[in-house]
């Protein structure tokens, strides 16, 4: 079964996550297919790309499943973090325009995933988590580089506490850029890639580089870091315990 769509007309790849019985849940295989769904947008030079997805959520993020299953939780979680960064990589140093449009809960890689995105548009209902740590976690994906975008207490706060943002949050925070009933989230997604459609290809790109390099001139180092890291804590005693919680429905237990 294909775990991503990918279509492309008139200048546009849109590219949809279509596992929603399992929450758009990033495996190997969606990861790879991810990839390689972007990379097949670049090979048509696409102008814009549209990350959707089916069904309630965005992402749920990783797949804890996969992870407890893994014969080697740390490689194989370094092995997750790195086709992530790569598309996380593409996306943003890519001349495309992106598009996201989130219509439920973008949590773990799905939140840094959709803020890869040059414009992100949410349906009321949509909610960011960033909430690693409660399994015994660390960021992967890119998302420490949301500081730039959130601020550091704000970002300090989702990761620490586990707290959820809102789609009215994330707009105040200027994350997204349009919030609005999920009904009209499509049509209000056709309307943005219509505009960018419109403008010239090389202004748009050769702007989305220079404000991007601004923000943060090299992403790759971030990305790195957060790959390492939660490889690490993947084949810890903490990391395992955190999984294990979450998959049997209890509390984790960390130790002193």
């Amino acid at each position: 079964m294909s775990l991503i769509r990918y279509e492309y007309a008139d200048g546009c790849a849109r590219i949809t996550m279509t596992n929603p019985d399992r929450g758009n849940v990033f495996s190997p295989e969606a990861g790879e297919e991810m990839l390689a769904a972007i990379l097949r947008a670049k090979a048509d030079s696409a102008r814009v790309i549209v990350l959707t997805a089916e069904g309630k959520y965005f992402s749920v993020g990783g797949d804890l499943a996969g992870f407890a299953a893994a014969d080697a939780p740390g490689p194989h979680l370094l092995e997750l973090a790195e086709g992530a960064n790569r598309m996380i990589t593409e996306l943003v140093r890519g001349d495309a325009i992106v598009v996201s449009a989130v219509q439920g809960v973008a949590a773990g890689v799905g939140f840094p995933l959709a803020a890869a995105a040059d414009i992100v548009v949410a349906a009321d209902r949509a909610k960011f988590s960033l909430a690693y740590a409660k399994v015994g976690l660390s960021l992967d994906g890119g998302g420490s580089l949301l500081v730039h975008t959130l601020g550091l207490h704000r970002v300090l706060r989702l990761t620490l506490l586990g707290d959820m943002l809102t789609a009215t949050e994330a707009l105040e925070a200027g994350l997204v850029a349009r919030v609005v009933p999920v009904d009209e989230l499509a049509a209000t997604v056709d309307e943005v890639v219509a505009n960018l459609l419109s403008g010239s290809p090389e202004a748009l790109a050769r702007t989305k580089h220079l404000v991007r390099d601004v923000a943060d001139p090299n992403p790759e180092s971030a990305l790195r870091r957060e790959a390492e890291s939660i490889s690490a804590l993947g084949a810890s005693a903490s990391g395992q315990e955190g999984i294990n919680a979450f998959l049997e429905k209890r509390a984790p237990n960390f130790g002193d």
